[in-house]
C-alpha cells in the first residue's frame, strides 16, 4: 500500500501488468473487458483496499448514486419506514441516501433542496413541509434535470411524479367504521385544512356521515397539531360542549392518545362511552393497554413503489419524462378502542 493510504488505478495496473485504461473498465464492468480479467483486476483491488473515486465516477457517468430524501421529522415511525423503504429498493442498484428534514419550514425545505443539488443527487423524493407554498425550488430541480417524486404530502406540478394514499377513502372508512358501532355525534380532530391529506381526510369525514344520514357539525371540528398536547387540548375543548359527541375520528395516532389520555381523566369509558379511531398506525398503537384502532397507511411499500417509479424513469433509455400518480389503498385496523363487539363477547 502506498505511503498517503490512497491506492489509484495506476498501482492495481503495475501490479497486474495490465494498462490503467484496463483496470478502469474492468472496476467499470465494461462489457469489452472478459471476466478472467475484471475478476483479477477486482480481485487486486479488494487486496490492496483500493476505493473509487466517487466524485470522479459522477462526473464521467453523470451520475452520483446519491439521492435524497426531504421529510418533515425523521422521529415519525411513518416518515422513517418511507425511507426504509426506499434504501431497501435502492440498495441494491447501488444508491445511497442521504436525509435531511424540514421541522416543517419551508425556507429549511428550500435550502436543503440546494444542498442535495449541489451535491450532485441523482434526484430527490420529498414529503412537503405544511407550510410549502411555492414552488420555485421543486421546479429548479426539474430544470437541472433531476428526477423528483413527492410521497405522502405533494403539489401536482407537470413531470413529478407522486406516491400518496387514498386519504379520502381513509377518513371515510375510519368514520364509516365509527357509525356501525352506533356513534351518531362524531367529532373530528382535523390537521392543517391548507394540507391536501389532512382536507382529504377531513372530506372523506365529512361524506360517510353524509352517506349515512348524519350531518357535520362544525362545533364538532377541532384544528389540532400532531401531538399528544394537542390531542388532550381538543379534548377537553370538545367536552365543553353542550351536546358532547361520542365519538372521534383523529387524523392522527397523537391526537388520539391525547384524547384518549384526557377523557380517561373524566371517567369516560372507551369505548363503551366513547369510541376513537387515529390514523397512521404509528407503533404505539397497538402495544397500549386500550389498543387503538387506526388507519394503516402502508409506508414501507409506499417507500418501495417510489423507490421503484424513480428507477424506471432515471433508467429509461428513451430518456422520456415519466410522470406516475400512484394512489395506494388504505386499510382500517380495528381495535379496542373503538371495537364494541368485543363487549358483547365479554358479556357473554
Amino acid at each position: 500500500m502506498k505511503e498517503n493510504g490512497k491506492v489509484t488505478i495506476y498501482d492495481i495496473s503495475k501490479k497486474l501488468n495490465v494498462s490503467a485504461a484496463t483496470v478502469s473498465r474492468a472496476l467499470n464492468n465494461n462489457p469489452k473487458i472478459s471476466s478472467k480479467t475484471r475478476e483479477l483486476v477486482f480481485a487486486a483491488a479488494k487486496e490492496m483496499n483500493y476505493k473509487q473515486n466517487r466524485l470522479a465516477q459522477a462526473l464521467k457517468s453523470g451520475k452520483s448514486k446519491n439521492v435524497g430524501v426531504i421529510v418533515p421529522y425523521i422521529n415519525r415511525n411513518f416518515f422513517s419506514s418511507i425511507i426504509r423503504g426506499i434504501e431497501e429498493e435502492l440498495g441494491p442498484h447501488g444508491y445511497h441516501v442521504i436525509i435531511c428534514q424540514t421541522h416543517e419550514q419551508m425556507a429549511t425545505e428550500v435550502e436543503q433542496v440546494n444542498t442535495l443539488l449541489n451535491t450532485q443527487v441523482d434526484g430527490i423524493f420529498m414529503s412537503i413541509s405544511k407550510t410549502t407554498n411555492k414552488t420555485d425550488h421543486f421546479r429548479k430541480v426539474l430544470n437541472e434535470g433531476k428526477t423528483l417524486i413527492f410521497f405522502d404530502r405533494k403539489l401536482d406540478i407537470p413531470g413529478v411524479s407522486s406516491v400518496v394514499i387514498d386519504d379520502f377513502k381513509a377518513g371515510y372508512l375510519a368514520t364509516e367504521h365509527l357509525i356501525s358501532q352506533g356513534c351518531k355525534r362524531i367529532a373530528h380532530f382535523a390537521g392543517d385544512l391548507n394540507l391536501e391529506i389532512y382536507k382529504n381526510r377531513h372530506d372523506g369525514y365529512v361524506n360517510a356521515l353524509k352517506d349515512n344520514g348524519l350531518k357535520a357539525d362544525p362545533d364538532y371540528i377541532f384544528t389540532t397539531l400532531s401531538s399528544v398536547e394537542s390531542g388532550a387540548a381538543a379534548a377537553r375543548k370538545m367536552w365543553e360542549l353542550k351536546k358532547k359527541p361520542d365519538a372521534v375520528f383523529s387524523a392522527s395516532d397523537y391526537t388520539a392518545l391525547g384524547a384518549i389520555q384526557e377523557l380517561r381523566k373524566f371517567g369516560i369509558r372507551i369505548p363503551e362511552d366513547f369510541c376513537i379511531s387515529g390514523f397512521s398506525n404509528e407503533p404505539f398503537t397497538k402495544y397500549m393497554e386500550l389498543p387503538i384502532s387506526t388507519i394503516d397507511q402502508t409506508p414501507l411499500r409506499m417507500g418501495k413503489i417510489a423507490a421503484q417509479v424513480f428507477l424506471e424513469q432515471v433508467d429509461s433509455t428513451q430518456k422520456l419524462t415519466i410522470e406516475k400518480k400512484v394512489v395506494l389503498s388504505p386499510e382500517l385496523v380495528v381495535r379496542n378502542s373503538s371495537d364494541r363487539s368485543l363487549l358483547k363477547v365479554a358479556v357473554q
